[in-house]
């Protein structure tokens, strides 16, 4: 990995080609997710069916297109008690956490005569995608967890989850028997853009959605873009990111196994140090060297450092943190001796790392915070998906008679102002009402 100098023009550079990859979409991919939506908003259930053979499993057919029971309970008796245990304790962890998040109706009665508030409810029904990798052979078990238990602890009815099967038109049992223990509802044997337009607009057996939250390629992340509005998402996300802030007490070892643990994602990932100490600069650098060479997706992790890794060296600890508020990363991990003596100047992040043990990846299996997180750059405006985002609320408002007839003439008066008379006059016939 290259060591730069910050700041230096050169560093600039490099810092700029990281911030501005990810989140742009070609032309001809706009237009071929487009038609694959609008097909599907036309022909519901064959158009999913046409594209799910095509590109998935060519034996599918309507009946087996949605998980059965049967499966289900097969499913069950596939996953070994290692796995229920690790399953158990994520559940359990994510659940506690989330629970915390959800927020609560409330009502103000302090001005005389009136009633205001919000009342808050979930929506009826969300969608959940999880990705296929390498033919159900790699389970995004994770995936399930991170966006159905907040579904569920908004008390969303309706949960459906769609991915893609194997060629043989089969789910892994991993991601039968996490759904199941979280409280899916429904899941079909679906992926790609054309079940988030199933989720989207419904078809004769895809129920529609209100929400659709969850991670996917390029086709997923442009048909979310392309049907926000129509439903609500969790976000736009782009390639995962890490940034590690060291100082002379980080483990150079455990920082370049952190930052190969995002490069080995994809090709567009970015993994980056900034650090205060140079001996550390060059012992990282080193160890993503060893570490890279025995890692199975090498060539891909390869790649990503090569386009959109770096090691910066900055004069101290607080010019790292500038620099990391200036990135604002998907996964900020601080590696110095006292992490939370940082932890308020940091104000763009998608979720925060404090201290050497406190890697990347417990975050995205079993801490508890939520996984799936604003990427390139977003996390200056955007948050991790949380309870939140399957809840809506609704403003609550009464007045008295007394109340009202103090405030009407200042109703009256903005609303003249604004040329409105029909508003106006909602106010002005009350006044004249003779319970006045």
């Amino acid at each position: 990995m290259k060591i730069y100098s910050y700041p230096s023009k050169t560093a600039e550079r490099k810092v700029s080609t990281m911030i501005n990859r990810g989140l742009t979409f070609r032309k001809k991919d706009h237009q071929s997710v487009n038609r694959i939506i609008d097909d599907v908003r036309l022909h519901g259930d064959g158009a999913v069916l046409k594209y799910a053979r095509q590109f998935d499993a060519p034996q599918l057919t309507l009946n087996s297109m949605e998980v059965s029971v049967r499966e289900l309970d097969n499913a069950s008796r596939k996953v070994d008690r290692g796995f229920m245990r690790a399953l158990n304790r994520a559940v359990a962890q994510i659940e506690s956490f989330h629970r915390q998040q959800a927020p609560q109706s409330w009502v103000d009665t302090r001005r005389p005569g009136t009633l205001l508030g919000q009342v808050v409810n979930p929506v009826d029904a969300a969608g959940i995608y999880v990705p296929g990798a390498k033919g159900g052979e790699t389970p995004l078990v994770s995936t399930v967890l991170m966006t159905a238990i907040p579904a569920k602890i908004a008390g969303v009815a309706t949960i459906v989850m769609v991915t893609p099967s194997t060629p043989t038109g089969e789910v892994n049992p991993h991601l039968l028997v996490a759904a199941r223990k979280v409280g899916v509802t429904q899941i079909y044997k679906v992926g790609s853009a054309w079940a988030i337009a199933a989720l989207a607009y419904g078809t004769e057996t895809i129920p529609r959605v209100d929400v659709i939250a969850g991670p996917g390629n390029i086709y997923v992340t442009l048909a979310k873009k392309i049907v926000s509005g129509t439903v609500g998402i969790d976000m736009i996300a782009g390639p995962s990111e890490v940034l590690v802030v060291a100082d002379k007490s980080a483990n150079p070892e455990f920082a370049a196994a952190d930052m190969l643990a995002q490069a080995e994602h994809d090709v567009l990932s970015s993994a980056v140090l900034v650090t205060d100490s140079a001996d550390i600069a060059r012992a990282v650098a080193g160890e993503v060297d060893r570490q890279l060479a025995t890692l199975p997706r090498r060539n891909i992790a390869g790649e990503s450092l090569t386009r959109f890794g770096a090691i910066f060296t900055v004069g101290d600890i607080p010019q790292a943190i500038a620099l990391a508020n200036r990135i604002a990363p998907e996964h900020l991990e601080l590696q110095v001796e006292d992490p939370f003596e940082y932890l308020g100047q940091i104000r763009n992040a998608g979720a925060v790392f404090l201290g050497h043990y406190a890697p990347e990846p417990i975050g995205d299996y079993i801490a508890g915070p939520n996984h799936v997180l604003p990427t390139a750059g977003t996390a200056r405006f955007a948050s991790a998906l949380s309870v939140e985002h399957f809840m809506k609320t609704s403003s609550i408002i009464h007045y008295s008679r007394k109340a009202f007839k103090k405030e009407a003439s200042d109703v009256i008066r903005l609303a003249e102002i604004e040329g409105l008379q029909a508003h106006a006059r909602s106010i002005k016939v009350r006044m004249k009402s003779p319970l006045i």
